[in-house]
């Protein structure tokens, strides 16, 4: 069977009531156990030294064991006494007793009940005592024993606990009736406190299902320090992340559906041109095939080139990118990559310019940069190298017009390329998406300005 659903806010009412329910019984218990052994002590002790009393004026006066010493006792009727004999295996008997509201017939079988540890052999300065109940009536009787110095002989007295009961229960009632009102004090404190607990959570809820729903700029209140505030914080913390992760996958969409449209129309030029081509391969002329073949070639190694720039950015996006570090000086590399690209650049470097780096793919970065400064520059291009700090710097820079300013925000996007660019090269439009990856691999950053031409600084730190 289910157990039907409890909100919190009476789970914590039904704890504290529970808890100050428990406590305020646990002291009031404690409360009237203290109270009524203190009582019961003195009670007792007052009745032993009553009795002892009467057995020394007994003794004294009636002089126990002479002749007619039963008729001389003069001990009053309060508290109720009786003079009993007792043989050992016999019956028990009263002698002598006062006039008081319990009966002989009564005494005696009050006696027989509790005969063997009232009457227990003790010393004649010693008491027994028992509790009994009236026949008939049921009233609690407190019975004292005082051995008299004739064996045989015992002065009982028979002290009414009624009364005393009846200030117990009063007691009782008196705790329990506290203890209700302390419980339903209680209560009221848990329903405010429940209250108190239960607002802020409601309203993390409602936060929660508008945050589910799609109202990503939603968020609580903190208030306070307590967990409850703790909680709204980290509610809070974990929207903005959640926000900014969901924002980013949408710009991460975005971008790839750019993405596959960009490589689309990258890869359906040069089939156009090449499937173009193809029919003039049977043609009569010499010239003519000569021609088609030479196209053919230019866009398949287009081709290649722009697949070969789709495997390698597939490689960063899973993470693949192997990094061969070796040292490295930037200025035999900036030179080489010089040569390979045909770019005359003047190059000037100061300090230590050795990195430990892989070769291969920093060489990728420079050449890329200045093949696009001589593409979309023009002369002079400079590369200037500084190795005086932690890290290398790496600017090159050319005369052209420079980078167009809406170009800037977007220059190390995936095919991000000017209309110029789109028409007058042969680009991928991954060449800078690849560079900054590829320093970014090592640690570095890969940044672009306009000065007089366009500006691009790589920064590489000494070790990858």
């Amino acid at each position: 069977m289910r157990l039907p659903a409890v909100s919190l806010r009476t789970r914590i009412v039904a704890a504290i009531v529970g808890v100050t329910t428990t406590a305020t019984a646990v002291m009031a218990y404690a409360a009237y156990q203290v109270q009524a052994d203190e009582a019961l002590g003195r009670f007792a002790v007052s009745a032993v030294a009553n009795s002892g009393a009467d057995r020394q004026l007994l003794v004294e006066f009636s002089k126990v064991g002479t002749e007619g010493w039963l008729d001389r006792i003069r001990i009053g009727s309060d508290p109720d006494w009786a003079i009993v004999t007792e043989r050992p295996g016999g019956p028990l008997d009263v002698v002598r007793g006062a006039e008081g509201p319990i009966a002989v017939p009564d005494k005696l079988a009050m006696l027989g009940t509790v005969r063997a540890g009232l009457f227990e052999q003790r010393r004649p300065e010693q008491f027994g005592s028992a509790y009994a109940r009236v026949p008939g009536t049921g009233r609690k009787v407190f019975l004292v024993n005082a051995n008299l110095p004739l064996p045989g002989y015992h002065l009982v007295q028979f002290f009414d606990f009624s009364q005393f009961d009846d200030d117990l229960t009063a007691l009782r009632w008196r705790l329990v009736r506290t203890a209700l009102v302390v419980s339903l004090l209680g209560a009221g404190v848990a329903l405010l406190i429940g209250r108190r607990i239960r607002r802020p959570i409601k309203a993390l809820s409602a936060a929660a299902d508008e945050f589910g729903a799609g109202a990503l700029g939603t968020r609580v209140p903190v208030k306070g320090r307590d967990e409850v505030a703790s909680l709204a914080g980290s509610f809070n913390a974990m929207a903005a992340r959640l926000g900014a992760s969901i924002d980013e996958l949408h710009a991460k969409d975005r971008q790839q559906r750019r993405f596959v449209a960009d490589v689309a129309h990258d890869l359906r030029t040069p089939l156009a041109s090449m499937i173009a081509t193809v029919d003039t391969l049977d043609h009569a002329e010499p010239a003519t095939r000569t021609r088609a073949a030479e196209i053919l070639g230019t866009q398949a190694r287009r081709l290649a080139k722009l697949v070969e720039d789709l495997l390698e950015i597939a490689r960063f996006d899973a993470g693949k990118a192997d990094l061969r570090v070796a040292p490295v000086d930037l200025a035999d590399l900036v030179a080489d990559a010089a040569e390979v690209t045909g770019v005359e650049a003047a190059v000037t470097a100061s300090g230590d310019v050795t990195v430990v780096a892989d070769p291969r793919r920093v060489h990728t970065v420079v050449a890329n940069l200045l093949g696009n400064a001589v593409r979309h520059g023009s002369a002079p291009v400079t590369v200037t190298l500084d190795g005086t700090g932690d890290d290398v710097v790496v600017r090159v820079a050319d005369a052209g017009p420079g980078v167009p300013a809406d170009l800037l925000p977007i220059l190390f996007d995936r095919f991000a390329r000017g209309d110029h660019a789109r028409q007058a090269t042969e680009g991928s439009g991954l060449g800078l998406a690849i560079a900054r990856e590829n320093v970014l691999a090592h640690g570095g950053s890969l940044t672009a300005h306009n000065d007089g031409g366009a500006v691009f600084t790589v920064r590489l730190p000494r070790t990858a």
